[in-house]
């Protein structure tokens, strides 16, 4: 019998716009979290001293919630498979400054993606190719050609 190789779905994200953060000290956190588990994650995000920690916590708690609700999995079975922070828009602001002169204030953003895979399910689902329940072609009805008509006669056999 043949077997068609199908991946299923192991992965869940949850990602945060606009998190009023520069990219690069969210990245200082991001690196630290790569790979490793659910839990040994919220345990180095709650004893880190940076700024950046809270945001990443509530969007690691917010995909270990979305993979328990939409793939039924356990929490200790998660491991942050990929964890990514792209830089947002740049709000620009003018500070009036002596002299009648400003300063420009850049405030930046970033997005972080944080991505959550279930260990414990296979990643791969084999499915046959050929089975008699579910056929892949569909019944049609014969189609004969009459010799002595322009025509086309179906057939109700």
């Amino acid at each position: 019998m043949v077997y068609r190789i199908k991946k299923k779905k192991t992965e869940v994200y949850a990602l945060g716009r606009h998190i009023s953060l520069s990219a690069d000290k969210a990245r200082r956190v991001i690196d630290q979290i790569r790979g490793r588990s659910y839990e040994e994650t919220l345990m180095i995000l709650e004893l880190m001293p940076y700024r950046a920690c809270y945001p990443i916590f509530k969007l690691v708690y917010s995909a270990a919630a979305n993979a328990s609700y939409n793939m039924g999995s356990d929490e200790a079975n998660l491991v942050i498979s990929k964890a990514q922070v792209n830089e947002g828009t740049t709000v620009k602001k003018l500070k009036p400054r002596a002299r009648g002169r400003s300063y420009a204030i850049k405030r930046t953003t970033c997005h972080i993606t944080i991505v959550v895979k279930d260990i414990s399910l296979d990643e791969y689902e084999y499915e046959s190719l050929y089975s008699l329940k579910n056929p892949r072609w569909k019944k049609t009805t014969m189609v004969d050609y009459d010799v002595y008509s322009s025509g086309v006669v179906w057939d109700k056999k």
